[in-house]
């Protein structure tokens, strides 16, 4: 289909060409030679008259035309997957669609797989996939390229719908046989021990350790850091070392390894968890019912 002269069937290649730069990426996301994408290339550097993506020392950039269409041209494309994505009722039981979820492996624990445990059994044809957190996928949100983030809510973004899931707050947790023999600790004695972080190489530190350099500077011995926050409790058992974690998560290690919980004397922050998605998703029958499910696995934690 021809709109001004413009094979509208090329917008999705531009909006691959764009995003990644490169001819090759584009294409494997495309699922078309890099020659076939090359000549994609060619045709709509004719029609805007403009290169759209040109080298710069080793890299390649976008021209100024091109970074004025990315946001309006992946705005449109969401638009119409919206569109033809929506139907009048929505059957659990029979849909196959697939949605993406970014959430860090803590919020997996506390609600997704409970909720993901319903989906199974209320709609097997639904396939998921979840997305570790990154300094991407605010964008890829923006983008519709991820259906829902489970993010704190500091970081959620202004110009897209969300609601509130849950609280938390935090606590030590050290191994059942540390120094520290008190079931609580003062800011002195916690800066005395060393500890164990959380550090992604994608979206950087948790919440709690921004939040403590920001307030305390570099006070603590950071010893070891871990991608996961599963990983903490494991890093913890067995030496003198402090993890400061999300106490929902802190009481399912205590419960499970032979470590122990440390009520911090000192102020920590609160944490508030909340879900967004797109507003052009706002309506579609089948977000609404993935976020309920969502939303719903958090109830017990809202009440308690």
């Amino acid at each position: 289909m021809r709109y001004h002269k413009l094979d509208l069937n090329l917008l999705t290649a531009l909006k691959a060409l764009l995003t990644e730069k490169n001819v090759t990426r584009a294409g494997e996301n495309m699922h078309v030679t890099q020659s076939a994408m090359s000549g994609i290339l060619a045709r709509l550097r004719g029609y805007f008259d403009d290169p759209l993506i040109v080298q710069v020392g080793r890299k390649m950039e976008l021209t100024p035309l091109a970074e004025s269409l990315l946001q309006p041209l992946s705005d449109v494309l969401l638009r119409i997957d919206a569109t033809i994505s929506t139907r009048p009722a929505f059957n659990p039981a029979t849909s196959t669609r697939h949605f993406s979820i970014v959430a860090s492996d803590y919020t997996i624990s506390v609600v997704l797989a409970e909720a993901i445990q319903r989906i199974y059994r209320e709609a097997p044809g639904i396939t998921l996939e979840l997305r570790m957190p990154s300094d991407a996928a605010a964008t890829e949100l923006e983008a519709g390229d991820v259906d829902f983030i489970i993010h704190p809510q500091d970081q959620g973004s202004s110009s897209q719908p969300g609601t509130v899931l849950f609280e938390d707050s935090y606590m030590i947790l050290a191994d059942k046989n540390h120094p520290h023999a008190g079931e609580t600790m003062s800011i002195e004695e916690y800066q005395r021990y060393g500890h164990v972080g959380y550090k992604n190489g994608s979206s950087g530190l948790s919440m709690y350790e921004s939040w403590f350099s920001r307030t305390h500077g570099d006070e603590r011995r950071m010893e070891v850091y871990a991608h996961s926050f599963h990983l903490l409790p494991h890093l913890v058992a067995n030496t003198g070392r402090l993890a400061t974690m999300h106490t929902r998560l802190a009481e399912v290690f205590a419960r499970q390894r032979q470590l122990r919980l440390i009520r911090p004397l000192f102020e920590t922050p609160k944490l508030v968890e909340m879900l967004q998605w797109h507003k052009y998703r706002d309506l579609d029958p089948g977000s609404v019912w993935v976020r309920q499910c969502l939303i719903d696995a958090t109830r017990n934690l809202r009440e308690e």
